[in-house]
């Protein structure tokens, strides 16, 4: 029986999930920035926990399936190709103090640490990889939904068709997941994952400012790297926790109103994603936003109007592991033809191939198209069976 450990590298926890079958047999959350501190404390934890077939490492903007052993140099494959972040930009971030930064610090330090280690760990695609997804909805976007988020959407898939005792080619529903620094939205038609809007092309999250007018960009001038995860709620209401949010929001104005740009923007996200998915049968809500019961209650309650809406629903006996670290495990399980198999076979997840880059066709982004490219040739071992 084939035994599956998932590492979700959330912005504030890592979260450790291993599953057997559709159950989970051992959960793990470690803060970020413990790991950040010293990445041998997730790879402790994970011996701790036993001997497992795979691991699903933290894939960041996501890869085609890539395992250790295809990988001979992992700080630029976790830097560049995970991460889309040249070492100079995370340098300058981390100067900057920033929480955001410390999670892309934390996830390039455990890559290397997992690889050194020689375990059997593979990493995932994003939505914008999947052939699933038409070319032409991914022209100029580079997150549709990051490999946590595809994570996410194979668990709900998963719950979907368990719930309602259906096939996965019957299938079709919509994912809102809230996270403490990005939001997504995604589509899911007759089993198969067609759109998706990431953390910066939906509203704004608790961190990120999410979709920004390029007028706005051109005003700001020079951007860096942790521009991507500022700009939202957490700014407006000055804090970076959530329950003070929450309690500013009741007599800071500019924090309610940040508030609801966020569950309005989510609403405009769903019924644009429900053009790609014209027979939505529910949404399903997951993220550590929505165990918060006033957000859960408000975004409900606003999505109604879009079809049933329920609860994401974790894999049997989970109690602290989020849904991002289940559905990392449920794909691992499945790659390695466990229980699962049928789920990831239908979602084509094998069939990725490219970089996250390559429906770019704004000229500014050349430069950039090619220096990822060139970390695929110089940190993998055989980069165009995976180009």
């Amino acid at each position: 029986m084939v035994k599956a450990l998932g590492v979700d590298p959330g912005t504030k926890s890592f979260d450790i999930a291993v599953v057997e079958k559709d159950r989970v047999i051992a959960e793990k959350s470690i803060p970020t920035e413990d790991i950040a501190k010293d990445p041998s404390v997730l790879t402790k934890a994970i011996k701790e926990l036993g001997d497992v077939d795979i691991i699903a490492g933290p894939s960041g903007y996501g890869s085609p399936v890539i395992c250790n052993e295809d990988i001979k140099d992992p700080r630029k494959f976790a830097l560049e190709v995970l991460l889309l972040t040249p070492r100079e930009q995370l340098e300058r971030g981390l100067k900057l103090g920033h929480i955001g930064i410390s999670v892309y610090k934390a996830l390039a330090d455990v890559v290397e640490e997992l690889w050194k280690e020689r375990l059997n760990v593979c990493y995932i695609p994003s939505v914008i990889l999947l052939p699933t997804v038409p070319i032409h909805r991914k022209l100029n976007k580079i997150d549709m939904g990051t490999a946590d988020k595809l994570a996410v959407a194979a668990l709900a898939l998963h719950d979907h068709s368990s719930y309602y005792e259906t096939d996965y080619n019957n299938a079709s529903l919509i994912v809102v997941e809230m996270g403490y620094g990005y939001n997504a939205v995604i589509g899911i038609d007759r089993g198969k994952i067609v759109d998706g809007l990431g953390g910066t092309l939906v509203s704004p999250g608790f961190l990120t400012a999410g979709s920004l007018d390029l007028e706005v960009a051109a005003a700001g001038g020079t951007w860096e790297r942790t521009d991507v995860f500022t700009g939202g709620v957490s700014a407006a209401c000055n804090t970076l926790s959530i329950e003070e949010a929450l309690k500013k929001r009741a007599h800071n104005d500019l924090c309610n109103e940040a508030f609801k740009a966020m569950i309005e923007g989510i609403t405009k996200a769903v019924a644009s994603i429900k053009l790609s998915v014209p027979n939505v049968r529910e949404i399903l809500l997951s993220g550590r936003l929505t165990r918060y019961p006033e957000i859960y209650d408000e975004i409900s309650s606003v999505l109604q109007r879009f079809g049933r809406v329920r609860r994401l629903r974790g894999l049997r006996n989970a109690k602290i592991s989020k849904e991002a670290g289940q559905g990392y495990a449920l794909i691992g399980e499945g790659l390695m033809h466990g229980y699962f198999e049928k789920l990831v076979e239908h979602l084509e997840i094998r069939k990725a191939k490219g970089t996250t880059l390559d429906w770019l066709i704004h000229p500014r982004t050349e430069p950039f198209k090619k220096r990822i490219r060139k970390a695929y040739m110089e940190s993998l071992k055989d980069p165009q069976r995976f180009l």
